[in-house]
């Protein structure tokens, strides 16, 4: 039955430590997604509030105010649950503290009770008599071996006290430092909250502006949607004619997909397995707008078809080829900005929004290679990078490739 007993108190310590741990484990994940959000948050202000404008546009203002304030509800909403977290372990470590408050004095009570009673027997006679009075030669052995055995319990007993007295301290330092970080996670929390209401009445404001000239916006968007989709058919005439002149040289007559030779194939193959562990384009960047079909971030009922991520980075900054492979065209588009195509096996990687180009076509380029100097837009002074990812003729999400920030 005290087998049992003590193998069930065995398993609820051993329930309560993993309990302990993992609650840490959580904390410490939400502690390093807050840690880059507000990372995120000092980004935004470099990369899109920072920036040198020529002249106000309220529509890209607004779209840089929205992603802040996404981002900071973002964090709000993690501190609260660190907070939370942290709550539940000082609770935890209080209850903790006050059961080894309870042994740590049942332990010193017990000591002081042995102590005293060593005590009224220690005498160099009394111990004497104790061995002496014995029937036997064996008796006497055995009275021998006890009090050692009482000596060497009361030394452990002593070292009971000091351990439990250690984790004591312990425990109490930790629940000090635990509530100092509540206390400033609190004061954390409070903080962001004033600033996303200053940026929310900003927000209203702008929106309101944007309402009254709503048409002439609606307009000026048609007019770059427009402008998108000559880049996008361009590049993809180019992908589609590279692909029928790779084919008739192979003797296919294929126009969707490249016909692979063993070292392209290769090449395809090990781009494939770093899916979600290639590199970003740019050094350092903020992606601003995502793959795929979207609502407009300003306009409402306005949805845009997005070819790539739209990646705001440093001025003056370089596009960086993700893999190796060999640079399939550089274009002209629009104004005079430019891209390169770099042809990974049957993936094409676009480096769209470029001012100066760096390769040639036909160039081997390496992991990491720069490719040219990202255009930076002088009225709204951002420097932003298309990045673009096909499979042949079909377009990919470019978030799933590469590295997670």
């Amino acid at each position: 039955m005290k087998l049992k007993k003590h193998t069930f108190l065995g398993f609820l310590l051993l329930l309560l430590s993993f309990k302990i741990s993992a609650q840490q484990s959580t904390r410490k994940e939400l502690e390093a997604h807050r840690k880059k959000l507000q990372k995120e948050i000092q980004q935004v202000n470099k990369l899109l509030f920072d920036a040198q404008k020529r002249e106000k546009n309220i529509l890209e203002d607004l779209k840089d105010l929205n992603k802040k304030i996404e981002i900071r509800e973002r964090l709000i909403n993690t501190i609260r649950l660190e907070t939370k977290a942290l709550i539940n372990e000082i609770e935890t470590n209080e209850k903790q503290l006050q059961k080894l408050s309870k042994e740590l004095k049942k332990l010193k009570s017990d000591y002081g009770a042995m102590i005293y009673k060593s005590y009224k027997s220690k005498s160099l006679q009394n111990r004497t008599l104790f061995l002496l009075s014995s029937e036997s030669f064996y008796q006497a052995y055995k009275r021998l071996q006890y009090m050692k055995q009482y000596a060497s319990y009361q030394k452990k007993q002593g070292i009971r006290i000091q351990q439990k007295t250690y984790a004591l301290n312990q425990l109490k330092d930790s629940l000090l430092v635990q509530k100092q970080q509540k206390n400033t996670l609190l004061t954390s929390e409070i903080k962001e909250k004033n600033q996303i209401e200053s940026e929310m009445k900003e927000q209203e404001k702008l929106m309101a502006q944007i309402k009254e000239k709503e048409d002439f916006y609606k307009i000026e968007l048609k007019e770059k949607q427009r402008e998108e989709k000559t880049i996008i058919a361009k590049i993809d005439r180019l992908i589609k004619e590279e692909i029928r002149k790779d084919n008739a040289k192979a003797g296919s007559k294929s126009s969707t997909s490249f016909t692979l030779t063993p070292e392209t194939k290769a090449l395809a193959l090990r781009f494939e397995q770093n899916k979600g562990r290639l590199p970003w384009p740019v050094e350092n960047g903020l992606i601003v707008r995502r793959f795929g079909s979207q609502p407009h971030p300003t306009l409402r009922g306005i949805t845009i078809q997005s070819t790539g991520l739209h990646i705001v980075t440093n001025k003056n900054a370089d596009a960086e080829s993700i893999f190796n492979g060999e640079v399939l065209a550089v274009l002209t588009l629009s104004e005079g900005k430019k891209s390169v195509m770099v042809r990974h096996g049957n993936y094409i990687t676009a480096y769209n929004n470029l001012e100066e180009v760096y390769v040639n076509k036909g160039d081997e380029v390496r992991t990491n290679q720069v490719l040219g100097k990202i255009f930076t837009d002088k009225i709204t002074g951002k420097t932003k990078l298309v990045f673009v990812l096909f499979k042949n003729r079909q377009r990919l999400n470019p978030l799933d490739w590469i590295a997670k920030r």
